[in-house]
């Protein structure tokens, strides 16, 4: 299953707690980077796009609401 799928299956609680963690992670993440520290480059792309994934399912919910 994707992640996409995944994430839909949740509830708006969790789905804004996981964005939370993740913001957090992505700023780690560019701490990391800008001391080169940082050892898996592509997890902030991974990171990137499930907070983009998790705000278009908010979005999408809050538009069938209204």
């Amino acid at each position: 299953m994707s992640v996409a799928s995944d994430l839909r299956t949740k509830s708006a609680d969790q789905l804004s707690e996981r964005l939370l963690e993740l913001k957090k992670e992505q700023f780690n993440l560019r701490f990391q980077k800008a001391s080169c520290q940082l050892e898996n480059t592509a997890r902030v792309g991974q990171v990137r796009r499930e907070i983009a994934v998790i705000k278009t399912i908010l979005g999408d919910r809050n538009r069938v609401a209204s």
